[in-house]
């Protein structure tokens, strides 16, 4: 794939370039994604799943990498109707909103620290500090509650849990037991270097969730993922949020075909309902 990097700039981006039409400045006759020509060079030769990772990283995704982060893509694309933010999308399709109405519902309840797209934040940021020093996660966890009494003021309420761990969950869940299998099995092994996040996580997990009391979540097990492909924080963050839309509209548009009336989330017991009558 070719790049340039010479392209004039009207608008500063550092990553994205146009040339604009002769006839038409409105209209681009060239996109260039950090350098790369998208129209030229990439179309026909990327998949989705590259360009989506070329496009908030900024880098080339290895063949390997590429295939772990669509597999993580397909673990979390739909988190199903348990999931508040897929219920967002549930409940304002069921009540006759239109299309972006639900998706805008799914990605204001999936931005949480519970569960959601900040909790990723959170546990990539610890995955960075800490990395694979388990006396160091052993200090975090003890003085997790002390630290967040004394955080300061922030955009965000205290933490009510440590990030990527499950407050409501007695065991690790299966899905989440089955993806940090496949990972395990078929990414590079703990005696790569270096070790990588995902398999530290699978070795001291059990003793992880005893000193934190809750078993490992999809948002930790994710997380764990994202840091071994060289996300940042931040890019992680956007990212959970958008890999797990596609499960919103889906269920978004199952509703809009139902009827209320069956919904089981608007479930009323009415002593005395007239209607009845």
């Amino acid at each position: 794939m070719k790049t340039n990097n010479a392209i004039p700039n009207a608008i500063p981006s550092s990553f994205w370039r146009e040339e604009p039409e002769e006839d038409n400045p409105f209209a681009a006759k060239a996109c260039f994604c950090h350098g790369f020509d998208v129209y030229g060079d990439l179309l026909g030769k990327i998949s989705w799943i590259e360009y989506l990772f070329l496009l908030i990283s900024g880098k080339v995704i290895s063949e390997e990498n590429r295939r772990l982060f669509e597999v993580a893509s397909v673990a979390i694309a739909n988190p199903g109707p348990r999931d508040p933010s897929v219920r967002g999308a549930m409940n304002a399709a069921i009540g006759g909103s239109q299309q972006a109405a639900g998706l805008m519902a799914s990605l204001a309840i999936g931005a949480g620290q519970n569960g959601g797209a900040h909790e990723v934040f959170l546990a990539v940021s610890q995955f960075s500090a800490l990395g694979h020093e388990l006396a160091a996660w052993d200090r975090y966890i003890q003085n997790f509650e002390a630290d967040q009494e004394n955080s300061g003021m922030d955009a965000w309420l205290p933490q009510e849990h440590i990030p990527g761990f499950d407050p409501h969950g007695t065991h690790c869940a299966t899905p989440v037991m089955q993806l940090l299998s496949w990972v395990c099995d078929q990414h590079p092994g703990p005696h790569t270097v270096p070790h990588t996040t995902t398999h530290w996580l699978n070795e001291h997990r059990g003793h992880l969730e005893k000193q934190v009391g809750h078993p490992l979540a999809m948002t930790g097990l994710i997380s764990a993922i994202f840091h071994d492909l060289g996300l940042s924080p931040s890019q992680a963050e956007m990212l959970y949020l958008m890999l797990r839309l596609p499960g919103a509209a889906a269920h978004a548009l199952d509703q809009s075909n139902q009827n209320f009336r069956t919904y089981p989330f608007f479930s009323i017991d009415i002593k005395n309902d007239p209607g009845a009558q």
